[in-house]
């Protein structure tokens, strides 16, 4: 397994603590308190990383099969470096509140209260599932976004990309339990 691999899984592995540190102990009340009506609770915080995550799950596949080749687009198009590089500065920093790109990735206002579970079994899956795409050349292989047709970026940008989401969004759910009237 590469270096970079071992990195991203290594990465994934301490959001996955952090998450079980961070909420472990929250009721299912605290997991589902909203600061705002239009604001996320922290179940929806994590529930939206896993829903997200599972959007790149036909291309983990395709990547680990070993016969995938990047199509025309992907090979030629002149935005990947700069695509990637947006995408990686854009959830690197909090301080802009983007929507969703797509409403299948919004999570439900009621979250069950196991969520902090399956959240550290998904990134366990995530884990497995990039070890499983260590024989891909990061560099040259590009792949497009599931949310953006036109958007594409090297496979190594996408291993940034999904690491720096999840600390984004474990970021905002910590600063939810920061909030006035958090139940306590």
């Amino acid at each position: 397994m590469s270096v970079r691999i071992s990195e991203v899984t290594a990465a994934m592995d301490a959001v996955a603590e952090d998450v079980r540190t961070s909420f472990g102990s929250l009721s299912e009340t605290q997991l589902n308190w909203k600061p705002a009506e239009k604001s996320w609770s922290v179940g929806q915080c994590l529930d939206h990383i896993i829903k997200t995550n599972h959007e790149f799950d036909p291309e983990f596949e395709r990547l680990a099969s070993g016969n995938r080749k990047n199509s025309f687009w992907e090979h030629w198009s002149p935005f990947t470096g700069m695509g990637g590089r947006f995408l990686v500065n854009a959830v690197k920093t909090d301080s802009k509140k983007a929507k969703a790109p797509s409403k299948s990735i919004v999570p439900p206002s009621d979250i069950d209260a196991d969520i902090v579970n399956r959240f550290v079994e998904h990134m366990a899956d995530v884990n497995r599932k990039v070890e499983a795409c260590s024989g891909v050349d990061l560099q040259k292989t590009v792949v497009t976004s599931p949310f953006l047709s036109v958007l594409t970026y090297k496979f190594d940008d996408a291993l940034s990309v999904l690491v720096e989401h999840s600390k984004r969004h474990v970021r905002q759910a910590k600063r939810v339990m920061e909030e006035d009237g958090f139940p306590r």
